[in-house]
């Protein structure tokens, strides 16, 4: 049975046509380097400034290595595990497959969206991913215990910050896709399997 073909439920997106100059580059872009362009982008040129903010916050959290220690697939293991922990579908799909491609390992991509503990993962991985699942779950409840953890098994306090920082990006991120209902990309499903 195939997923809903909409993208999101309201408000209407614009047509091909109605996008900027600097949009419709950027989906040339993404259509070139992934092959598609992706829902949640279509979904924030309901607003051209929000699409703007929304993708250069995104791409520094998620791509910038010079201000992010993390691995990209580290930062998407914590994206999938935010995600998991939300039962957000959206998300799963989308970087689930990320965690496929990255990893090379359809195993752990699968792994971290249905229960990232049953993986083998290193020690500082593994303390990573617990610490976003806690600050996903139980926000009110992370404490000065909580970052001695991360940084007796090797995170700097920048590290931290930046795990925390996906953590919220991918929190902010799940709410919407809830929100709107938004649809991951249908070619997601088959990818790096």
């Amino acid at each position: 049975m195939p997923q809903p073909d909409h993208i999101i439920k309201l408000p209407p997106l614009p047509g091909p046509e109605d996008l900027p100059d600097d949009i419709k580059k950027y989906f040339d872009i993404c259509t070139e380097k992934l092959g598609l362009i992706p829902n949640v982008l279509q979904a924030y040129t309901v607003h051209f400034e929000k699409f703007r903010t929304f993708t250069a916050f995104y791409n520094q959290i998620m791509l910038d290595e010079k201000t992010c220690s993390l691995s990209k697939l580290e930062r998407e293991m914590i994206a999938v595990v935010v995600s998991s922990a939300n039962r957000c579908y959206y998300c799963l799909i989308a970087h689930g497959h990320a965690v496929r491609s990255l990893s090379g390992d359809p195993q752990l991509g699968e792994m971290m969206v249905v229960d990232y503990r049953i993986a083998e993962l290193a020690p500082k991985q593994r303390a990573m991913l617990d610490f976003a699942w806690k600050l996903t779950l139980t926000p009110n409840a992370v404490r000065d215990p909580d970052r001695q953890t991360l940084k007796d098994i090797g995170f700097s306090d920048q590290d931290i910050f930046n795990i925390s920082d996906v953590a919220g990006l991918f929190n902010y991120a799940n709410r919407m896709a809830f929100a709107l209902e938004m649809m991951p990309n249908p070619e997601y499903h088959a990818m790096d399997r």
